[in-house]
């Protein structure tokens, strides 16, 4: 990590300071409070246009009828001497007018006056936003760059502890560790229910360190919301940073590194910004929410778009790491792609684009069946956690009698599938919860929808161990 940053021009007066608090590299310890910069003490620090506070001012005036200061503070994420200033302006220009003033400078009572009034209701017709204060473009950029998830590098310690609990081959391990240090997109292929998704998701948990996410960004005067609660999980934090000389900016959330997930739902429109005609506003993208972390696009090929289209609305932000982005007003405007994407998919790589994407992917991973010592796993540990009683004959039964003699693949989603539905039973008929094999018969008919007791016995030629293990592990 570089000591210096490039800012875009129009950086706010804070953007310094913001560097000296945020220098440090995220390990994953500690509160990380250090990761915000000081609270603004005036307008310029702020980033933000006099006349747009101004504004969201009177927002909040006008929805709350009287508005104390602290209330104002509260709100909008800023600190008194910020407001005082902006609430000054507003007195000056006719918009509030001070009702009450108590002991303190934060007991003060405002209103808004019979012009304040009809210039806050104009500023409502443009944009409902009242809420924190937006940060500068400026500032999110900066904080992006001296979080990237670009610095994440993965050891095969951190592989095993970040994919605990899951069965996976060593070598499938060792290669998506290599694909996370390659610094690019994967893709993870094979056939539905090999747990493509959940070694994508798991990926999340090799993020190191937390991320401030900002409630809003201003662009142009527009705002856009980039704090999501569905998203963005929370962290608590101690005491701010002893280093700072006044407390963070509360405009900020410390967060953990977020992971983003899009499946079949996903369009080309997704990804743009979400315009808000009647609040006036923007919702960010799922990958902009996501900068800084993980964005899984699950079930790539089964949108709604051509799998050609939605892959080359990345190749750009893949190559330069930057994104472009779209106003409802015409303005464009670029800001940074500090994503990791990782992709999962039911087809072969070949069928779902040209080879002008795929060779931007660093790697392409087949997720296949397992073999029967690895599916033993997957059983038992789901027997475990769900609470159902089973032993080996109920196994061998499994795999010796119901997959072999039907031809399935021993795949990773199988067991816990089949152990739900025999709970799911055993509630209903209030019995015990065990994995027999009639119990294991009913579920497998009622999950794979076959007609019949599907109860002949498999040859015996074929009903060792040894020849399910060469068959399935060869898929």
């Amino acid at each position: 990590m570089t000591d210096k940053l490039k800012t875009a021009p129009g950086a706010p007066a804070d953007i310094s300071r913001l560097q000296d608090a945020s220098r440090a590299r995220l390990n994953g310890g500690g509160a990380e409070t250090h990761l915000l910069a000081r609270a603004p003490r005036t307008i310029a620090d702020t980033g933000l246009d006099q006349n747009f506070l101004l504004e969201l001012v009177a927002k909040t005036a006008f929805l709350l009828g009287k508005v104390s200061l602290s209330q104002l503070v509260q709100r909008l994420k800023l600190g008194v001497n910020v407001l005082d200033s902006v609430v000054a302006f507003a007195v000056r220009e006719r918009v509030l007018e001070i009702v009450r003033r108590g002991a303190s400078d934060m007991d003060v009572d405002l209103q808004l006056t019979d012009n304040g009034r009809q210039r806050a209701a104009e500023f409502m017709a443009h944009c409902r936003y009242v809420g924190p204060a937006p940060v500068a473009l400026a500032t999110y950029e900066a904080v992006l760059q001296q979080q990237s998830v670009r610095q994440m590098q993965a050891t095969r310690a951190g592989m095993r502890a970040a994919f605990a609990g899951l069965t996976i081959k060593a070598a499938l391990l060792d290669e998506i560790g290599g694909a996370v240090n390659s610094g690019k997109p994967v893709i993870f292929f094979g056939p539905p229910g090999s747990g493509k998704t959940s070694l994508a998701e798991r990926l999340g948990r090799l993020l190191p360190g937390r991320v401030a996410v900002p409630y809003a960004i201003v662009v142009e005067n527009e705002v856009i919301q980039i704090f999501d609660p569905l998203i963005h999980e929370l962290c608590d934090t101690a005491t701010p940073d002893s280093a700072l000389s006044a407390p963070p900016d509360a405009r900020w959330q410390i967060c953990r590194r977020p992971t983003v997930l899009s499946g079949g739902e996903l369009t080309l429109d997704m990804l743009e910004l979400r315009y808000d005609a009647a609040s006036g506003f923007y919702q960010a993208p799922p990958h902009v929410k996501a900068n800084g972390g993980l964005y899984v696009v699950d079930d790539l090929g089964r949108q709604r778009v051509a799998p050609a289209d939605l892959l080359n609305r990345w190749i750009v932000p893949f190559d330069r790491g930057r994104d472009m982005l779209t106003l409802h007003t015409g303005t464009r405007f670029s800001l940074p792609f500090d994503v990791w994407v990782a992709f999962s998919s039911n087809f072969a790589p070949s069928d779902l684009g040209d080879e002008a994407f795929f060779r931007r992917l660093g790697c392409k991973l087949y997720v296949g069946p397992l073999d029967v010592v690895e599916y033993r796993a997957v059983y038992e540990r789901r027997s475990e956690e769900l609470g159902v009683a089973s032993d080996d004959d109920a196994f061998e039964y499994l795999v010796h009698h119901l997959h072999m003699s039907s031809g399935r693949p021993l795949l990773a989603c199988y067991p816990g599938d089949l152990l739900r539905i025999v709970l799911a039973n055993a509630r209903y008929l209030e019995q015990p919860a065990v994995a027999d094999g009639p119990n294991l018969l009913r579920a497998w008919n009622s999950y794979f929808a076959v007609v019949g007791e599907h109860d002949n016995p498999p040859p015996q030629q074929q009903g060792s161990a040894e020849w399910a293990a060469k068959k399935f592990a060869a898929g």
